[in-house]
């Protein structure tokens, strides 16, 4: 069939517009040098589409190889397709079965798709899904918390593949802490913009490893805890002969209170006990 009536179904895991002649380039050589394609993609009809007659299951690369030399000098070049019967999750189910064998996908890409099917095939229930692909309820937890990295984050990393699983799963945990992700979110920027430049330059852009720990490192500066500066010094009949009331800009209050039955020397060495206390807290009036 011809590729421009085949759309490609909105539930595959591939990212389109990351497809290229250069990393389809082996698929490409493939089908010319055995004069067309072998392995048919999965397609299912379609209706109420004039642009359209059928919608890509699986073999989206495939697909993008036909259309590529049928733009470039393979004019009759078709695309090899079996037609399947299929309902949205069915056709789900297939797609990941599919995409489970290609490395050429992300693992990245891949939590974004199971997050999207989650709600649209599986009423949002984890559990229900993996039973349905078969999959270990651990490992599908860990891709759908992958799959919150946002891409402000992701955007920090040249080649999302470097971002593995369990990598991408330690980074989404952090960004959990709404301080610490305001850090990674400075820091990716920075990353990308440091990524842009040595393209520009025509040297390697940051490695994933180390974008990964460069973000994971980022953290917000904490303000360091208030000290209480309130201190009260009491005399030897065990009543407050000085108080600090206050400590700003302006100066430090004391207060004596009347009564105290404290000497005139012990309401001095109260003052002086206070003025030691502040300095240990940072606090001088020299």
């Amino acid at each position: 069939m011809d590729p421009a009536r085949v759309r490609v179904w909105a539930g595959n895991a591939r990212i389109q517009a990351k497809l290229t002649e250069d990393n389809c380039r082996d698929l490409i050589d493939s089908i010319v040098a055995e004069g067309g394609q072998k392995v048919p993609v999965v397609v299912r009809h379609i209706k109420d589409d004039p642009a359209h007659d059928y919608e890509l299951i699986a073999g989206t690369r495939r697909h993008f190889a036909i259309s590529w030399l049928r733009a470039h000098s393979y004019p009759d070049m078709r695309l090899l397709a079996q037609v399947a019967e299929l309902d949205d999750e069915a056709a789900f189910r297939l797609a990941d079965i599919e995409n489970r064998a290609r490395k050429d996908i992300s693992d990245i890409e891949r939590a974004r798709n199971y997050a999207a099917a989650l709600e649209l095939h599986y009423g949002g229930k984890a559990v229900r899904m993996a039973e349905r692909l078969k999959l270990s309820k651990g490992w599908l937890s860990k891709m759908l918390k992958a799959a919150t990295i946002s891409d402000d984050v992701l955007v920090a990393f040249a080649n999302l593949h470097e971002l593995t699983l369990n990598p991408a799963y330690k980074l989404a945990t952090a960004l959990d802490d709404s301080a610490r992700a305001t850090a990674i979110l400075k820091e990716a920027k920075a990353i990308a913009g440091e990524n842009q430049a040595a393209l520009d330059s025509g040297t390697p852009p940051l490695p994933g490893a180390a974008t990964l720990r460069r973000l994971m490192a980022a953290n917000a500066v904490k303000a360091p805890a208030p000290v209480d500066l309130r201190m009260e010094i009491a005399g030897p009949h065990g009543r407050p002969v000085v108080a600090v009331k206050a400590v700003n800009r302006q100066g430090i209050t004391l207060h004596l209170p009347m009564a105290s039955g404290a000497s005139d020397d012990a309401v001095a060495e109260a003052v002086l006990k206070v003025l030691e206390g502040l300095r240990e807290n940072g606090i001088s009036v020299k």
